[in-house]
């Protein structure tokens, strides 16, 4: 089911989260526009589920956590994860089989969003001890393996 992967996206994207003060400004855009579709998909599935459920609020507030973001940036995530929901539950106030068509259409767009986050937070960077230009001119090079490998 599409809300399913979105889910294992957002949590792959928000797992290894850097605080939201390093990120470049495209990348807090995403993170805006990742909490105005949680906002969406929490209005659409509590129209079908009712108002206790708490599903993609929960997720929510798992990114807010994750991401350490400053009490600025916090409040827009906020804003827009509200705006979301807000624009949803006046779009689709009860359960119809629109509201369950465009919650399948919030997944794919979040699915497509948590993707990008995803990509950009889970770059690989050497780390300085793995890079051999980084090592000191003191320390001694690293030995060649000169055993011959064992018989399989």
């Amino acid at each position: 089911m599409r809300l399913a992967a979105l889910f294992t996206i957002v949590a792959l994207a928000i797992a290894p989260m850097a605080a939201a003060q390093e990120r470049a400004p495209a990348e807090r855009q995403v993170l805006l526009d990742l909490a105005y579709t949680l906002g969406e998909a929490h209005a659409l599935r509590q129209a079908c589920e009712g108002e206790g459920d708490q599903y993609w609020r929960d997720r929510m507030a798992r990114l807010i956590e994750v991401e350490a973001a400053d009490e600025g940036f916090n409040g827009q995530l906020q804003s827009r994860f509200n705006a979301g929901y807000n624009n949803r539950t006046a779009e689709f106030p009860s359960c119809t089989p629109e509201s369950k068509k465009a919650l399948v259409g919030t997944a794919a767009k979040g699915q497509g969003l948590a993707g990008r986050l995803a990509a950009i937070t889970h770059t690989v960077h050497p780390k300085p001890q793995d890079d051999p230009a980084a090592q000191s001119a003191d320390a001694p090079p690293a030995q060649a393996d000169t055993q011959p490998d064992a018989p399989r």
